[in-house]
C-alpha cells in the first residue's frame, strides 16, 4: 500500500476495515497508472480493461507521480517545459484535476535555484507535500565545510496550500541544508569530531556530487505527524518531524519528538553516518509506512531497485524501532534493523523508479517501472493480476470504487469540553491515539484522557470507506506541567535500567501519589508515598511518571527504560 494519505491507505473495504485472508483473491476495483511523458492517466479494472481515462494537453505530460484522493480527485506531477535545472525525475509543476478532467489547480515551482522533482503527497486538508531541489553555490558548499568543488543540489520539503488557480502558499518547509555535519573544517558551525555520534545530521562530505541526495519518494504518517523520504544516491530511507513549525524545522529542537528538523531515523546505508553495517539498499524509491487496516501495519517499506542483483529488484519491509515519537539507537551504532524484516523478490527488474502497495487482504501491488509491468500477488506470492504498459510507469496505485465515487469526510476537529476531548460528531467510527499509539477501547466521539500528551482521533466516513485523521491536540490540564530538566521531585536515574528513585522533597512532607503509564495512556503501576519503583519487568521504551500531590501541584516527566 503506497501511502497513509496519498493513495489507497485511506480506502478500506465497504464491508470491513479488517484484512480478509480467507482466500486468495484480488483486492480493490481499479489500478491508476500513467506512462512517463504521456498525456493520459488511466484507471483499469481487475480484468485490465480501461475504465476511465484523463487526457491532458501535450504541454502537460506526466512527469512522475499520479494519485487519487476521495471523490476521484487526481493529483499529478507534470513535466514543466521551462525548467532551468535539468536531470532525471525533474517535474517543476503539479496539477489537481477533478474526475471530469477540469484542472482545479496548476502550480509551477521552478527556477535556476529550485525545482520540484519526483514524488508528491496530497493531503486530505487540500494541501500537498512536495520535494524540491535547493541549489547551493560553490561558496555556500565551502562555507558549510564541504569538500566538493562546485555547486551542490540540496533538498527541501514543502507543504503548499493552493490559493488560486495557479498560486500557493508554502505553509511549512524543511531544508536539508539546516541539518548537515562534517569533520573536516573546524571553523564551520556544523563541525563535529565524530560523524557516527550525529546520525541526526547528514555528512555533507559523504559521496558529494552535484545531484547529491536525489530524493524520490515521500509519505506522511498522520498518527505520528512524520514524513518518510527515500534517497536514490544515498541509498537510504529517512524520517523527519512534520509537527514542527518552519522555524523549528530549521533548528535542532521543537516538535513532538523534540528534535526540530533533525533526522529521527534512517535506514539502509549505515556508512553514510560512519556506522558499521551492511548497505542493504542499492538504489531505492518509494519509502512509505504500511498503514492501519493492513497486515504488518507500521512497518516502513520501499522499492529496492537492485535489492536482489543488478538484474532483479525487491520490495523490502522493516520493523522500525519506534519509541514514542523517537527511534531507539545505541550511541555509535547503526539504527536497527541490520537487515530487512521481510523481502519480496520481484518478478523482474526496474533500473529506476518503481513502487509497491501493501493491501488490506494481505496482497501486494508491485510496479516494475522501467519494464512497464504491474502485478498483484497474494500473501503466498502467487500472481493474481498483471498488466504491461507501453513505456515507463513510475508508480501504480490500487483503489476501491467507493473511494473513487465518494468524497472524503471532513477532517475531524478535537475540542476540550471540561475534562474530556470531543471529536466532530457524525462519523461512522472513531479511534483515539495518544502520542502516536492507538488507545485500546477509545472508540467514541468523546474521550476522557488519563494523562497529558498529543491526542489524535481517526474517523471513518458514512460509507465505511475512507479514513480521516485530526491534527494533534496537545492536552495538558491545568495544574499538571511537564518537567523536562529531570529535577521535578528529582527522579533518577533517567535513562534507567530498571530502578527509579523519587525524592519528593519539594512536596514538604505532603502525601503524594505516583502513577507510571506507557505512551498509550495505560497505567503500568502506581503507589502512594512510594519513593522507589522497579521497572525491570517492563519492555524498553518511554514511560511517563506523574506525581499527584494533595495540594494539586501535579507534574509529570518522561523517563526512558533501557535494560
Amino acid at each position: 500500500m503506497r501511502k497513509f494519505l496519498c493513495g489507497i491507505s485511506i480506502c478500506m473495504s465497504m464491508l470491513s476495515l479488517e484484512p480478509n485472508t480467507a482466500q486468495a483473491q484480488q483486492w480493490g476495483d481499479y489500478t491508476l497508472y500513467s506512462v512517463s511523458n504521456s498525456s493520459t492517466a488511466q484507471l483499469v479494472d481487475t480484468n485490465g480493461t480501461v475504465f476511465k481515462t484523463w487526457t491532458f494537453a501535450s504541454s502537460a505530460k506526466t512527469a512522475y507521480s499520479s494519485y487519487l484522493m476521495p471523490g476521484g480527485i487526481l493529483w499529478r506531477s507534470v513535466s514543466n517545459s521551462g525548467n532551468q535545472l535539468m536531470g532525471g525525475g525533474m517535474t517543476g509543476r503539479v496539477q489537481k484535476v477533478d474526475y471530469s478532467g477540469t484542472i482545479l489547480w496548476d502550480f509551477t515551482y521552478s527556477s535556476s535555484t529550485y525545482c520540484l522533482h519526483h514524488d508528491i503527497c496530497p493531503l486530505p486538508n487540500g494541501n500537498v507535500l512536495l520535494i524540491s531541489y535547493d541549489v547551493k553555490s560553490a561558496a555556500q558548499v565551502t562555507a558549510a565545510g564541504g569538500t566538493f568543488n562546485g555547486t551542490m543540489w540540496s533538498e527541501k520539503i514543502m507543504e503548499v496550500q493552493p490559493t488560486g488557480a495557479s498560486t500557493g502558499n508554502i505553509v511549512w518547509e524543511w531544508k536539508l541544508w539546516d541539518h548537515l555535519v562534517q569533520n573536516t573544517n573546524s571553523s564551520a558551525a556544523n563541525y563535529q569530531t565524530s560523524i557516527v555520534n550525529h546520525p541526526e545530521l547528514l555528512n555533507i562530505n559523504y559521496s558529494p556530487q552535484k545531484d547529491w541526495i536525489h530524493m524520490n519518494g515521500i509519505d506522511y504518517n498522520p498518527m505520528l505527524d512524520q514524513i518518510a523520504l527515500s534517497s536514490h544516491n544515498i541509498n537510504q530511507w529517512f524520517i523527519i518531524d512534520h509537527s514542527t513549525t518552519t522555524a523549528e524545522a530549521a533548528s535542532h529542537t521543537g516538535g513532538n519528538a523534540g528534535k526540530g528538523g533533525d533526522f529521527l531515523y534512517r535506514y539502509g546505508n549505515p556508512s553514510s553516518y560512519g556506522a558499521t553495517g551492511a548497505t542493504v539498499l542499492n538504489v531505492t524509491h518509494d519509502a512509505h509506512w504500511i498503514p492501519e487496516g493492513v497486515p504488518n501495519a507500521g512497518r516502513l517499506v520501499g522499492f529496492n531497485n537492485r535489492g536482489i542483483s543488478n538484474t532483479q529488484s525487491s520490495v523490502d519491509q522493516i520493523d522500525i524501532p519506534l519509541n514514542g515519537y523517537n527511534y531507539n539507537l545505541v550511541a555509535g551504532s547503526a539504527y536497527s534493523p541490520t537487515i530487512y524484516t521481510q523481502r519480496h523478490a520481484c518478478t523482474g527488474y526496474s533500473s529506476n523508479m518503481g513502487n509497491s502497495e501493501q493491501l488490506p487482504n494481505g496482497n501486494m501491488l508491485v510496479c516494475l517501472a522501467t519494464a512497464g509491468v504491474m502485478y498483484e500477488i497474494d500473501a503466498a506470492g502467487n500472481t493474481l493480476w498483471s498488466k504491461t504498459a507501453s513505456g515507463n510507469v513510475p508508480q501504480a496505485h490500487r483503489y476501491m470504487a467507493c473511494f473513487v465515487n465518494n468524497p472524503g469526510p471532513s477532517i475531524p476537529v478535537i475540542t476540550l469540553n471540561g475534562s474530556s476531548l470531543d471529536a466532530t460528531a457524525g462519523a461512522s467510527t472513531y479511534q483515539w491515539y495518544l502520542n502516536g499509539q492507538q488507545v485500546s477501547g477509545a472508540t467514541n466521539a468523546s474521550f476522557s484522557p488519563a494523562q497529558p500528551g498529543i491526542y489524535v482521533v481517526r474517523i471513518t466516513d458514512s460509507n465505511g470507506c475512507v479514513y480521516s485523521y485530526s491534527a494533534g491536540y496537545n492536552y495538558n490540564p491545568t495544574g499538571i506541567k511537564e518537567n523536562t530538566s529531570n529535577t521535578f521531585e528529582s527522579i533518577y536515574p533517567n535513562p534507567t535500567t530498571g530502578i527509579i528513585n523519587i525524592e519528593a522533597t519539594t512536596l514538604n512532607g505532603e502525601h503524594f501519589e505516583v502513577v507510571i503509564a506507557d505512551l498509550a495512556g495505560r497505567i503500568i503501576m502506581n503507589g502512594k508515598d512510594q519513593n522507589v519503583f522497579n521497572l525491570s519487568s517492563l519492555k524498553n521504551g518511554v514511560y511517563t511518571v506523574t506525581i499527584k500531590s494533595t495540594t494539586g501541584a501535579d507534574s509529570f516527566q518522561k523517563i526512558t527504560l533501557m535494560k
